[in-house]
């Protein structure tokens, strides 16, 4: 039931593609990540994904069409849809997804795999 400052929880790592859980609420996770090049083809079956963008841009690529965004705006990937997120400059996002998600959906596990619940 405290404020989370965002500017202060995207300053405490800097690594890219490993998002921190910084809340949880009704079977969902509020995360943080860093973004920066390519993440790879993926879908998730059973989600929907939310991105937020709070600084930087970033795209999510469909294989049909490209939505770019940029601070304070944001995309709802529907679930079982084919997709990859990318930034060609850093970038600061936030996900809303729910909590048992493997952030590479049905790609192979990878570098790209990130463990779930990683709180900041």
């Amino acid at each position: 039931m405290e404020k989370i400052a965002l500017d202060d929880k995207f300053a405490l790592f800097t690594e890219h593609w490993r998002p921190k859980v910084v809340a949880a609420l009704n079977g969902q996770e509020v995360k943080v990540v860093k973004v920066q090049g390519e993440f790879p083809w993926h879908r998730h079956a059973d989600a929907e994904e939310m991105f937020l963008v709070w600084r930087g841009r970033f795209r999510v690529e469909y294989r049909d069409r490209v939505v770019e965004m940029g601070p304070g705006e944001m995309c709802v990937v529907p679930r079982g849809i084919e997709h990859r997120t990318a930034a060609d400059d850093e970038a600061d996002v936030l996900i809303f997804e729910p909590s048992d998600v493997i952030n590479t959906g049905d790609a192979p596990v990878s570098e790209y795999t990130a463990p779930n619940n990683a709180g900041i």
